[in-house]
């Protein structure tokens, strides 16, 4: 049995983007012996309940996740982004138990009602009272964290890791994965230093878009 699991996955209902379907990436999932695997969509839970039956099926354990968008401020602030500012910066949630499910229909529901702006948006506030049962991850590098400390400003990163560390509590991580991007070379020694200095631990993952290497041409 495998020791490692992908828990950052996008299958096509991660609509222009995800090129993998559920049955094609379960297979995969198969074939490398892994127990257990996330399903997190851009934005949206489109794929969860066909995703856990099929997982169900298939005698593996079903993570539903998303990948949120996360705005710099308020949900509710939908005016251009002043320079250097961005207008959603991604966020991984996973769900723990029927809690954290529940808490991920209200935040992916409250993006689109009001929060959406070019994506649907949650805000910090929305992440305060929906937290319960869900484990969040810094995610790519379109992620806030990420996307500052590359700019530079590792204290401003360092003081929302903290932050958001103490919303999620023991359930928040930094998340590293290599696609072979000189920007993920270099977040991975920023998040080594930063999770030295604040005791926020890392995960590994890599943000899968396919089920095979030869697909990446699709």
């Amino acid at each position: 049995m495998a020791t490692f699991i992908h828990l950052h996955n996008h299958s096509d209902y991660s609509l222009l983007d995800g090129a993998q379907s559920i049955e094609g990436l379960l297979q995969r999932v198969r074939e490398l012996g892994m127990p257990a695997v996330g399903l997190t969509e851009h934005g949206n839970l489109f794929s969860a309940i066909s995703f856990y039956k099929a997982a169900k099926k298939e005698k593996i354990k079903p993570i539903i996740g998303c990948e949120v968008y996360v705005a710099d401020n308020s949900r509710f602030d939908k005016k251009p982004q002043k320079q250097g500012g961005f207008r959603y910066n991604h966020f991984l949630l996973l769900a723990q138990n029927i809690q954290g499910y529940k808490n991920l229909i209200k935040l992916v529901s409250k993006g689109y009602l009001e929060g959406f702006y070019y994506r649907p948006r949650v805000d910090k506030e929305l992440l305060i009272k929906y937290n319960e049962g869900l484990i969040a991850t810094t995610a790519c590098i379109q992620g806030r964290i990420q996307r500052i400390a590359l700019k530079g400003d590792y204290d401003q990163a360092k003081q929302l890791a903290v932050e958001y560390g103490e919303i999620f509590k023991d359930r928040f991580y930094l998340e590293v994965q290599n696609h072979r991007l000189k920007e993920e070379e270099r977040w991975y020694e920023i998040s080594k230093k930063l999770s030295a200095e604040t005791g926020l631990p890392r995960v590994a993952t890599n943000d899968t878009h396919y089920a095979r290497a030869e697909h990446w041409e699709a």
